[in-house]
């Protein structure tokens, strides 16, 4: 019968007949095929970048586990390395979630993690701290550390990073930018024109600091959903990145981007200068990178020590300029210029959310949900 066939059909049988022997081996490749997925999976997550000891490493190895981008991270490893040249620092880039994730892993198992970790994402730190995968260590300047940037010892702030508004400086010729969420709303009302679809802000959806950002405008803000509605009459953009919102932000696509973060908005301003920064006056939510040793940390003595640097004076004041932040030592903060030189913090309301277990009430997923339903909602105009 088969040479009946014509060799169209022929052709269509031997493609099913080939599935069918492929699906029918596909248990036996299932282990190939996931140790794979493991593979290409841990390449994409984390980066690795070694940097040798200067005088030669005697088995002193510090590990850090960081979402910093080694651009950012390497003037303070080798900064630190200067102070302790026999130590080779062995730094993996990780996005936040996968570096809780591979730190109670670690732990789990036994097999020891890292010796640092440092994150921006504030609440899986101290729900890594909550939960007992971080100890208590102390540094010189841990006495004089603000409260609201230290809890039990196991978690410190080390970054001082506002939320801010941005906007393009020649979209506001002659005239003063939005300096309040009340001004925002008054210019759209007043120049529509303009403001159609050139306001952006984050994705709270795919932006874990832009949700943390709405969440705390909610509980501070009682007015903020007209604002939120507002911009979504606006026809408001949202992004999942800074660099995306900046970039519009530049060439005048966008002409507010509402609710960025202060560090990045800092940066591209200092190298765009079409692009300005504004901290608002009303109230100005401020967030931070946290750091924290492990309580498996395999050399809990050589994290300890990374730790006490970059709160040490010399280490805050490389943040700062790393980093382009207010730093979090006080001793520095008032000796340098506020915010990266966006501007004098004099006047202002800073919202610090504190490092303290009231960070992991934005980790419930029902919560997560009602937040991202309401947003969607006043978007859309409902």
């Amino acid at each position: 019968m088969a040479a009946n066939l014509s060799p169209r059909a022929a052709l269509v049988n031997g493609a099913r007949l080939w599935q069918c022997r492929a699906i029918m081996r596909l248990p036996a490749l299932l282990p190939a095929i996931a140790a794979l997925l493991t593979l290409l999976t841990g390449a994409a997550a984390a980066q690795t970048t070694v940097f040798p000891a200067q005088t030669g490493s005697a088995g002193n190895e510090l590990s850090v586990y960081s979402s910093l981008d080694n651009d950012l991270a390497a003037p303070l490893i080798q900064a630190f390395q200067a102070r302790h040249p026999d130590v080779l620092v062995r730094y993996r880039n990780l996005l936040t979630g996968d570096l809780h994730d591979r730190i109670v892993a670690e732990t789990q198992s036994g097999e020891g993690t890292a010796d640092f970790a440092f994150s921006s994402a504030m609440d899986l730190q101290i729900k890594l701290a909550n939960d007992g995968f971080a100890r208590a260590v102390e540094t010189p300047d841990t006495a004089a550390w603000p409260d609201w940037a230290n809890w039990r010892d196991t978690a410190y702030a080390l970054t001082f990073e506002p939320a801010v508004f941005a906007y393009h400086k020649p979209s506001f010729a002659g005239r003063a930018p939005p300096a309040t969420r009340t001004d925002l709303m008054r210019w759209m009302a007043e120049h529509p024109d303009q403001a159609q679809g050139r306001i952006g802000t984050y994705d709270i959806s795919r932006s874990g600091v832009g949700y943390l950002f709405m969440a705390r405008d909610q509980e501070l803000y009682p007015d903020i959903w007209s604002v939120v509605a507002a911009m979504g009459r606006a026809g408001v953009q949202q992004f999942a990145t800074s660099g995306e919102l900046l970039e519009r932000i530049s060439d005048g696509r966008l002409a507010v981007g509402y609710n960025l973060l202060g560090s990045y908005a800092a940066e591209w301003s200092r190298r765009h200068p079409e692009v300005g920064v504004i901290l608002p006056r009303d109230f100005t939510v401020v967030v931070s990178r946290v750091a924290l040793v492990p309580a498996a940390a395999r050399r809990p003595d050589l994290g300890t020590s990374f730790l006490a640097f970059l709160m040490s004076p010399e280490g805050q004041t490389l943040l700062s300029q790393t980093l382009r932040l207010s730093a979090v030592s006080l001793e520095v903060a008032g000796q340098q210029s506020p915010a990266g030189g966006m501007q004098d913090l004099a006047g202002l309301r800073l919202k610090p959310v504190p490092v303290s277990p009231g960070l992991l009430a934005y980790l419930d997923q029902a919560t997560r949900a009602k937040l991202l339903a309401r947003w969607n909602e006043a978007i859309a105009g409902h």
